[in-house]
């Protein structure tokens, strides 16, 4: 694949590009600024962009409203967030963005090299790649009468791994549960939150949207 990292601390950049190189992809660009970032997404061919929340000139939010700005002028960019912050506002606006993959990893939560590439390819790919922490951080925002719904505590949990990424089966091992089951709760939980297109193959990150985002 073809990426731009856009990191404003050096030794991270470059080791994140050491490791992707090494890996078989291609890193096009890099950038260490908000407007850099910018730049670069909107004009190098790439399969997927990593960006962190936080880069000069002010160490706000630039990396994360430049790669919304691209996905603006791009439809479907894919963007796998590397942060160590949780911008909550923002991060409600990517994941609205349903025309392509979307990532928000937590820099303290990647372990080792393969969780990182899985969520890298799965991203490029079109799906999603969400860290625990950043669910349970924008769960914890939501009203508590927009998380609950209809919503069964079930259902509330199957949902919140769905959001990680997972698959069914992967839910199922996680909470001790059949693939069937896993799917008979996802099924129910689309129909609660009035998802009924399962054509869409973005419906698991609708289904969390409605949950996160539901007027209490």
């Amino acid at each position: 694949m073809d990426i731009v990292v856009a990191e404003d601390l050096y030794l991270l950049r470059d080791g994140i590009t050491r490791l992707l190189e090494s890996s078989g992809h291609r890193v096009v660009a890099t950038a260490a600024t908000g407007p850099e970032t910018l730049d670069v997404l909107l004009t190098r061919r790439l399969d997927i962009a990593i960006v962190d929340v936080r880069m000069p000139p002010t160490q706000t939010d630039e990396g994360l409203r430049a790669a919304l700005q691209a996905r603006r002028v791009i439809p479907g960019l894919p963007v796998l967030i590397l942060s160590q912050h949780v911008e909550q506002l923002y991060a409600r606006e990517l994941l609205a963005d349903q025309a392509g993959g979307t990532g928000y990893l937590l820099k303290e939560s990647v372990f080792d090299a393969d969780q990182f590439l899985d969520a890298l390819d799965r991203v490029a790919s079109g799906g999603t790649a969400m860290d625990p922490a950043v669910v349970k951080r924008l769960l914890a925002t939501t009203p508590p009468a927009a998380r609950l719904g209809d919503l069964a505590e079930r259902e509330r949990s199957v949902l919140a791994l769905m959001a990680e990424g997972l698959s069914n089966a992967a839910i199922g091992k996680r909470l001790f549960l059949s693939e069937s089951t896993i799917s008979k709760y996802t099924t129910s939980t689309f129909a609660k939150l009035g998802i009924t297109d399962d054509t869409d193959t973005h419906r698991r990150v609708l289904a969390v949207l409605a949950y996160l985002n539901a007027p209490g």
